[in-house]
């Protein structure tokens, strides 16, 4: 059940990708990654209510969020720093390169979990679960000899270093996540809501030093119909992976590698809408990425 509860994860993972393109092109990064996060939180807000006026309804809904110590908070609180750093890092790099980059990029992410889940968790792979993981960073390496024909030349771009340390950030947080659901017992919209409500303050205290004061970078910011809807799909991805975490037979690095499948419609869809160079021979390295992920399922 928590393979297909990935899936479900991978699914709105692709969508949110893009409309977060969407939202970012030309765009604040800043201030639209405030908006999607306080739009996931409105999302979440009337579970937080009912759990306190109507915490038997909402506990038989399967939606209640859980009174928590003050040490739970903290898990919570570290988790939020490490993915804004990592969302600042991945919008300011996909404001500047194409999706078609980005998201391939993204993908070498379940290679840190890989890693991360032997060493951690004891998580141990099998020969075919090797060579899927090595094929999707194989690939990965593939899309940077396409990028560099759409003159993004990946050893003196510094936005492919930051799509990179975003990648390892949000790897390190998918391992974390294995922990504060199965470890410390949160449930998922617990650590969702508190997860965007810290995330919220963290990004307040950064935009009233770099953003809230310019009046011309206050004037450049647009108000999209995407940037609510990059925050109510993620919270939607986010709900279907931790629901899949719950399982304590489920396993990390299979779940992770289970997400890259959001690719077919990042890349595909993303090359289309957005009209972004050399789809033809993306799809190339795109077909090794899902060979990967398939040769992990299957083994």
């Amino acid at each position: 059940m928590w393979m297909y509860l990935g899936l479900l994860a991978a699914l709105f993972l692709g969508l949110h990708n893009l409309c977060k393109k969407h939202a970012v092109k030309d765009n604040e990064v800043y201030p639209v990654l405030l908006g999607t996060l306080i739009s996931g939180l409105l999302l979440l807000l009337p579970f937080y209510i009912g759990s306190h006026f109507f915490p038997e309804a909402t506990r038989k809904a399967g939606f209640i969020i859980q009174d928590i110590p003050l040490e739970k908070h903290g898990f919570i609180f570290i988790k939020s720093m490490i993915m804004c750093a990592s969302w600042i890092l991945a919008y300011q790099a996909l404001k500047h390169l194409p999706l078609t980059i980005v998201a391939p990029i993204r993908s070498g992410g379940p290679f840190f979990t890989f890693l991360g889940a032997m060493f951690i968790y004891q998580e141990r792979p099998s020969l075919y679960q090797w060579i899927g993981f090595f094929l999707i960073i194989f690939s990965v390496y593939l899309y940077s000899q396409v990028g560099k024909k759409e003159g993004i030349v990946f050893k003196s771009n510094k936005w492919i270093y930051a799509i990179i340390a975003a990648t390892f950030l949000g790897a390190s947080s998918g391992l974390y996540d294995k922990f504060l659901i199965q470890k410390i017992s949160l449930n998922p919209q617990t650590l969702q809501f508190w997860f965007c409500f810290y995330c919220i303050l963290i990004l307040l205290v950064i935009l009233s030093v770099i953003w809230f004061p310019k009046i011309e970078k206050r004037k450049a910011f647009k108000w999209r119909w995407s940037i609510p809807a990059v925050g109510i799909l993620l919270q939607l991805a986010d709900y279907f992976y931790f629901k899949a975490l719950q399982d304590p037979e489920s396993l990390i690095m299979l779940l992770s590698a289970i997400k890259r499948s959001q690719l077919i419609i990042a890349v595909i869809l993303g090359g289309i809408l957005f009209k972004e160079k050399n789809k033809r021979k993306k799809l190339v390295p795109l077909a090794g990425i899902m060979i990967g992920v398939a040769l992990i399922l299957y083994s």
